[in-house]
């Protein structure tokens, strides 16, 4: 039989029972420690991480009170609060055992014991221990969690007009319950900003939960976001609450919805609606109280006259609709930008470079941007990693140089040489959007607004 990894501490002033739990469970646990002083308690609490503790209830002869067991308990609770304590005590000293429960100990034995339940106890108090000190550790990193989230978002930084604008409409939403949907290309921000509607709205004390509609498998929406109960099907061991219910009090963020197919998109609606979700298994109803934002990079209105987004949900989703430009509209901002990110990453690095040459920042200020924010922060972090100077100069960029090979005729008219970009894209990718997108540095959305322009 494998020994289990796990310390367990004996204290007691009688060397016979300590030899005695030595022997009876050194074949199943790692690492067993005796003490005959119970004042060397903290020594061990101290130095190691303790499981269980086996604590005698008296140490002074002729004295059966067991206070000094009450003390002990107490001052292990304190120092360590997720080691399991078990009491050793004689039959008569049942009544005491059951008060010192009540003070925070796990559980006792009876002297003389088998050692069939003496492991049990043991066993058991180990297993307890160690979820106690896995929920702290989860509690721990959740507040760390909490507190960088509401920490001031770091990526809103510009301040062109398109920016500026944006922020000023942040300003006045937040603070109501309104329903926000955000549009813009990858790499835009949608989720930065949809983080700051929280932090300056009434809600911002409570969740924010975000849901990638976009990956989401659709055999799992209704799981994922509604909930279940145990039994609602094969895996379902208990009940569980869905993403909406977990949102309660604060926000929840429905990302890349223009993504979500028809058939699911009634069943948001019919939530979104009546305020109400209906878990899987479960016959009741559910009140939802979560302000929500959603947010994609899609053409939606494009798509609600194609029929392919549902024009009631559209309706329901966007009281307030917050568009955010593409870099290449805000080339005030890429400065800023740059600069911010240059000094985040030198840190991480630990490297010494002091800001970019004039070229490089001209190439930057120059270069279009299909990736936005997301890109500038690659191209910079790249550079900071590759370069051996205290500047980044321009040879240290690697901008996205894929082109098309197209015959422009001498024309030199921006329109014009736009739209035929786009035309011998389309034409070269036999009319996939997708492809001809990519090829273009452009996202699907963009190009959406760009074959109307052209009327294309």
């Amino acid at each position: 039989m494998r020994k289990k990894e796990a310390n367990i501490l004996i204290v007691d002033d009688d060397d016979d029972i300590l030899f005695s739990v030595r022997i009876s469970l050194k074949k199943y646990f790692s690492k067993i420690v005796t003490e005959n002083n119970p004042k060397n308690i903290n020594s061990h609490l101290t130095k190691n991480t303790i499981d269980v503790v086996l604590l005698d209830m008296n140490y002074r002869i002729g004295f059966e009170d067991g206070k000094e067991g009450l003390y002990w308990l107490k001052n292990i609770k304190e120092i360590s609060p997720e080691t399991t304590i078990i009491l050793m005590t004689a039959f008569g000293s049942v009544n005491l055992a059951v008060d010192a429960i009540k003070k925070g100990a796990t559980d006792f034995i009876l002297k003389p014991w088998t050692t069939e339940k003496l492991y049990a106890a043991v066993n058991a108090g180990v297993e307890l221990s160690r979820s106690k000190r896995k929920n702290t550790q989860l509690e721990t990193i959740q507040e760390r969690q909490d507190k960088d989230f509401h920490q001031k978002t770091e990526h809103i930084i510009g301040t062109s007009s398109a920016m500026q604008s944006a922020m000023n409409l942040v300003k006045k939403v937040a603070p109501t319950d309104a329903n926000v949907l955000i549009l813009g290309e990858n790499g835009t921000g949608k989720f930065v900003f949809a983080k700051e509607i929280h932090l300056q709205s009434n809600r911002k004390n409570n969740p924010f939960i975000h849901v990638d509609l976009g990956s989401l498998n659709e055999n799992l929406f209704e799981s994922e976001l509604f909930g279940y109960v145990k039994g609602a099907f094969t895996d379902a061991h208990k009940d569980t609450l869905g993403r909406f219910e977990l949102a309660k009090g604060g926000t929840i963020f429905l990302d890349e919805i223009g993504n979500l197919p028809l058939h699911l998109q009634s069943k948001l609606l019919t939530v979104i609606q009546n305020r109400k979700v209906t878990r899987l298994g479960e016959g009741k109803e559910t009140e939802i109280d979560a302000r929500i934002i959603c947010a994609t990079n899609a053409p939606i209105h494009k798509m609600v006259d194609e029929e392919t987004f549902r024009q009631d949900l559209l309706f329901r989703i966007n009281t307030i609709e917050l568009n955010l430009p593409p870099l290449r509209e805000r080339t005030n901002d890429i400065k800023l930008l740059a600069t911010h990110f240059l000094g985040k990453l030198t840190q991480k690095y630990r490297k010494k470079i002091e800001n970019f040459t004039s070229e490089a920042l001209k190439a930057m200020e120059n270069y279009h941007w299909p990736g936005n924010i997301r890109e500038i922060e690659h191209i910079v972090e790249r550079a900071v990693i590759i370069t051996d100077n205290d500047e980044i100069e321009i040879s240290d960029l690697h901008f996205s140089t894929k082109k098309l090979d197209i015959n422009l005729e001498g024309n030199l008219n921006l329109e014009e040489t736009e739209k035929v970009l786009i035309q011998q894209a389309i034409q070269k990718h036999q009319g996939n959007i997708s492809r001809a997108a990519k090829d273009l540095g452009l996202t699907r959305a963009a190009l959406y607004r760009r074959l109307e322009k052209h009327q294309l």
